[in-house]
């Protein structure tokens, strides 16, 4: 029987600061159809992207917000974008939302959907997670960045693309430490754990479902690979 196969999507991919992309959207939905359609299963982890950090802005102007208040109106963000994901799929997808990615679910649909679990971590956290508890040897990275640089380029022109990298580099250029909100290439606490199991991650822009789908299939692609 196939393994789950894991992407992490970006919040900021499915609804995007400039309002949705429908022809986007339809192609995501028949490259994941297609693939299912030859015997693939997925878990799609979605994540909150710029809706929720709107939504922590907006709050935090307002009223005192905590790192745990901020993490949990995140939480709450993706589980939103991971129902509206789950109508897109319709009959390919389980019924429920996965909150909690250390508990195997039964289900006889090959498209799982999943969303953040716990404050102190994103959901690229609960993507390691679920590789983990569904035996995936990678996790696919699908966001808005093309690759994983030196430093952030928006801050640091001269900052390098880098097409694969360890662990041990990776952790050194996002540190240790996970900020509610923060536009980390990967969550640092996600990062030590897909160490520690030994976890192969793919980024990839996901914006670009041609490198997407070479990501997939395991061919060479534009983008950045840990391990």
């Amino acid at each position: 029987m196939n393994k789950f196969r894991v992407i992490s999507i970006g919040g900021s991919i499915i609804i995007p600061p400039t309002g949705f992309d429908i022809e986007f959207l339809k192609k995501l939905r028949d490259l994941i159809v297609e693939r299912v359609k030859k015997g693939e299963k997925f878990i799609l982890v979605i994540g909150g992207g710029a809706t929720c950090r709107n939504y922590q802005n907006a709050v935090g102007q307002v009223v005192s917000m905590t790192s745990a208040d901020l993490d949990w109106l995140g939480i709450k963000s993706t589980i939103f974008n991971a129902e509206f994901v789950r109508f897109l799929f319709k009959d390919y997808a389980h019924s429920e939302i996965i909150t909690n990615p250390t508990k195997k679910i039964k289900s006889t649909k090959p498209i799982l959907m999943a969303a953040g679990w716990k404050p102190g971590c994103s959901t690229d956290h609960d993507a390691v997670l679920l590789a983990k508890t569904y035996g995936a040897k990678e996790v696919i990275n699908a966001s808005n960045i093309d690759y994983v640089y030196t430093a952030d380029p928006k801050k640091y022109p001269g900052a390098k693309a880098l097409s694969e990298l360890s662990w041990k580099e990776m952790r050194g250029i996002i540190g240790d430490k996970w900020s509610p909100g923060a536009n980390f290439p990967f969550d640092p606490v996600a990062a030590k754990t897909a160490q520690k199991l030994g976890l192969t991650v793919k980024f990839v822009k996901g914006t670009n479902l041609n490198l997407l789908n070479q990501a997939l299939s395991g061919e060479p692609f534009n983008g950045t690979i840990i391990k």
